[in-house]
């Protein structure tokens, strides 16, 4: 065996020339669509945006994910032994032995300082949130996902970190309703993941989480109903209030079938479990946000 292979613990032989790939795998890109919240200030800033300011945005998006892709290397490092054990979990680089785990590790911290670096000289407070997002993460994966109520509440602020960072790096003030409308969508999103958990768990068909002891369906349930009545009436408010033209109440109809669509998804086809699988598979969830994107862009263009 040449100096350039290595071997995995079912004793396949991978190339080092491989390695590029198997560390862009363990940041797992399929997760990143989560952070296209960044973009929301973007889009609300509208027609005040530049070309600086969308620059700033698409590097603020690469960072919330090479800062969430640092958390998944320490915790598939940390769980490398356990999701050998585990039917899906064994084929991530690391825990298949296509990936050194020490040589990742060393990776996530050198891409978590530079990342942290950047975002700290594209605007100080911007950095300091990436930072705050990175330690909030961590102690989720590590303690705060065994806490009922606490661990959809984290999920959910991960989602307003997110929004806020896109505020800050393009130096667009978020406000208050904007804020809250982000954080109980957030919170509708982790309640109805959980839900979905759960379902699986009852069905024999998903990894158990200790948490999930805690919760029933009926919960659930009850939560996402004030959650969901929550972020309409929020939402109707803030296109009322926001100082921005009041035709954005237009875009009402656009929150209401996005929500109605998932709740749909979460009863009657037990989806839900993963948000960025529902936008990219739900033809209808997708084709609602993308116009209700481009519906926000045209009224902030012509009619405010």
């Amino acid at each position: 065996m040449s100096r350039s292979q290595s071997t995995n613990v079912e004793g396949k032989v991978y190339s080092s020339s491989a390695m590029p790939v198997l560390l862009f795998r363990q940041l797992r890109p399929k997760q990143w669509t989560k952070n296209l919240l960044v973009f929301a200030a973007l889009i609300f800033s509208f027609p005040n945006v530049n070309t600086e300011m969308l620059i700033r945005s698409v590097v603020a998006f690469f960072l919330f994910s090479f800062v969430s892709g640092c958390v998944y290397i320490l915790n598939d490092f940390v769980d490398r032994e356990a999701d050998r054990q585990h039917p899906k979990k064994r084929y991530r680089p690391m825990a298949s032995g296509a990936l050194n785990p020490y040589v990742a590790l060393v990776f996530g911290a050198i891409l978590l300082v530079c990342s942290l670096a950047l975002a700290t000289y594209l605007e100080p407070r911007f950095g300091l949130v990436l930072f705050v997002y990175f330690v909030m993460n961590v102690a989720y994966s590590f303690r705060l996902k065994h806490v009922v109520i606490v661990d959809v509440m984290i999920i959910a602020l991960g989602f307003v970190f997110r929004a806020l960072g896109g505020g800050l790096v393009i130096e667009v003030p978020v406000t208050p309703w904007f804020f809250i409308c982000t954080l109980l969508l957030a919170l509708f999103l982790a309640i109805s993941k959980r839900r979905h958990e759960l379902i699986l768990l009852e069905n024999n068909m998903g990894s158990h989480r200790k948490v999930l002891d805690k919760y029933s369906k009926d919960l659930l349930n009850q939560l996402n109903s004030i959650v969901t009545t929550a972020t309409i009436m929020s939402y109707g408010l803030f296109t009322f209030t926001s100082g921005r033209t009041q035709y954005l109440m237009a875009t009402i109809p656009f929150v209401i079938y996005g929500i109605f669509r998932y709740l749909y998804l979460i009863h009657i086809e037990d989806k839900g479990g993963s948000p960025e699988e529902v936008l990219l598979k739900d033809k209808h969830i997708l084709f609602t946000v993308i116009l209700y994107a481009l519906s926000v862009i045209i009224i902030l263009k012509y009619f405010s």
